[in-house]
């Protein structure tokens, strides 16, 4: 089907696009302001879709550190793409795919293969059009394909970076091609506050738009990332500079917890705006009752408990950021505030035999530990003492992919006698190998999207405290690993007291751990985290946030 079908197609659906770039600087938020505008137009009754173009070469974040990267949040389908898509999932309550998550690296394979297998004829390859058409086709296939109501779209990185100006080209080429009020296009831009001058200053958000223009695009509407309120007067200056109705200029300050922005979007008008933008009459009002009950249960909190992240990357939370979001929504519908502790496995590690170390210290007053997945063996050991801590002094513990599999290593070394239990994956001379590599993986050669990824069923065990936690018997979990536990051990650890509360069928591989006669130790091999939403709650951090509270009663 050629592009011009294409874009007829997606004309007489009536699908609407609406775009969102950033400038100035990144971490503002461009991925909370999608989700933001997808919540208030699916909650006036609109079906959405999303798509994240991201800039960089890689064909996915699957390879990049998570410390440079942030989270590598993995799709249903199997998808190892940007934290971004876990924004969208856990507020705008959708499940994506493989299909909402395109990069540069991507297109420019496509583009390659195509050309090695003679797509293009001979002629020579460009930038401008066969790039920017991939992405074009890319887009208008999704949209074909989803028949949403609205599309949105999320450019990755900060205008003024080279290797986003083809999908900049890309978004000013769809808008041509479908017609100016088929494409809504808001530019987030930081606008800092000079507090030795008392002023905010809109010129870095002047130079931004410039350069957008410089490319040919113009935005529609400019979304102000400030600390403070944005007044009357910067605003219009900024309305005639950057040639931008005042009407469609709007403002989102810091709000904890975030989901007042969806109220504050909201009373600004931008909904109802959105809709007048692409000629929705009458406009549908939006219905955020939901979103103000959590808020309320929040606000009404008043015990507040301390849970103790055992982390081995460390220096920002990014790289847990579906896992702390998943806490951190257990203890709202819990009604407690949670005082989050992060712990570097690392240092456990180091001062081991100082019970009075600072990390030491902390870990000993929190009322529940999370330890989350990870690679390589790094921090380690440090991780295995911290379930050692949770187990002697019953802690409530969950243990989230390689959390489980630390678990279950420390049962092994201190209750079952072998001293060196490990994973292959940290010492491949182990004697006891009580986690290894999957049979699959042993002839796999290249690191990119060869792991387990994505949903598998698992078989709960009734009468357990999974099973308590999920309330039936099977259930569908993400995963992202290469490593399991060792079926020749089972009987061992059965006999010691672990039950394997959760197990994939087909394959017979356990997928959940749990220690019998503790107030709540359990793992999973899968990452319930990325199945977790404000809204919805996922089962196992419910479990063990009530695990906490109940504990903390008896104290």
């Amino acid at each position: 089907m050629n592009q011009q079908i294409k874009n007829m197609q997606v004309i007489e659906r009536n699908t609407k696009f609406i775009a969102v770039t950033g400038g100035v600087c990144s971490s503002i938020g461009k991925g909370v302001l999608v989700s933001s505008i997808g919540v208030l137009l699916k909650n006036a009754g609109y079906s959405i879709s999303v798509v994240k173009w991201d800039p960089y070469l890689n064909v996915d974040p699957g390879t990049m550190s998570p410390l440079e990267h942030g989270e590598v949040f993995v799709t249903a389908d199997g998808a190892e793409t940007d934290l971004d898509l876990g924004h969208y999932e856990r507020l705008m309550q959708l499940q994506l795919t493989r299909k909402s998550s395109v990069s540069s690296g991507q297109i420019f394979e496509e583009v390659l293969q195509g050309e090695r297998e003679g797509k293009y004829l001979g002629r020579c390859i460009q930038l401008v059009p066969h790039v920017v058409d991939a992405i074009k086709n890319r887009l208008l296939d999704f949209a074909i394909e989803q028949q949403s109501d609205f599309v949105l779209i999320e450019i990755g990185g900060t205008v003024g970076d080279m290797e986003g100006d083809v999908f900049l080209e890309a978004l000013r080429q769809v808008r041509l091609d479908l017609g100016h009020h088929r494409l809504l296009h808001f530019h987030l831009s930081y606008v800092p506050y000079l507090s030795w001058a008392h002023e905010i200053k809109t010129k870095p958000t002047q130079h931004s738009v410039y350069a957008l223009k410089g490319l040919g695009v113009i935005p529609d509407s400019l979304v102000l990332r400030a600390e403070k309120h944005v007044d009357k007067k910067p605003c219009e200056k900024l309305s005639v500079m950057c040639g931008i109705d005042k009407d469609l200029i709007f403002q989102v300050l810091t709000y904890k917890p975030i989901y007042r922005l969806f109220l504050d979007l909201e009373r600004q008008g931008l909904c109802e705006k959105i809709q007048k933008y692409f000629g929705i009459d009458p406009a549908r009002s939006t219905d955020l009752t939901a979103w103000s009950q959590l808020i309320d249960c929040i606000d009404a909190s008043k015990t507040e408990v301390t849970i103790a992240l055992v982390a081995k990357y460390v220096g920002s939370n990014d790289p847990y950021i579906s896992v702390i979001e998943a806490i951190r929504a257990a203890g709202y519908w819990n009604k407690v505030n949670v005082h989050l502790v992060v712990i570097e496995a690392e240092q456990l590690e180091r001062e081991k035999d100082n019970p009075d170390a600072a990390s030491w210290k902390e870990l000993a007053e929190v009322d529940g530990i999370v330890v989350p997945g990870g690679f390589d063996k790094r921090g380690i050991e440090g991780k295995i003492l911290a379930a050692k801590w949770a187990r002697e002094h019953n802690v409530p513990y969950l243990g989230l992919c390689l959390g489980m599999q630390v678990m279950l290593i420390e049962f092994a070394r201190s209750v079952l006698g072998m001293a060196d239990a490990n994973s292959t994956e940290f010492n491949k001379d182990t004697n006891y190998p009580v986690i290894s590599l999957l049979a699959e993986q042993r002839t796999v050669e290249r690191k990119g999207a060869t792991m387990r990824l994505g949903t598998y069923p698992c078989k709960i065990l009734p009468g357990t405290k999974a099973y308590n936690a999920y309330g039936k018997e099977l259930v569908h979990e993400r995963h992202r690993h290469r490593y399991e536990f060792n079926n020749l051990f089972r009987q061992e650890f059965e006999k010691a007291g672990i039950l394997f509360s959760g197990i994939y069928p087909e394959k017979d591989l356990v997928e959940i751990a749990e220690l019998d006669n503790h107030s709540f130790m359990l793992g999973t091999q899968a990452h319930p985290e990325f199945n977790s939403a404000p809204l919805n709650v996922h089962p196992l951090f419910q479990a063990f946030m009530k695990a906490v509270l109940e504990r903390l009663s008896t104290k």
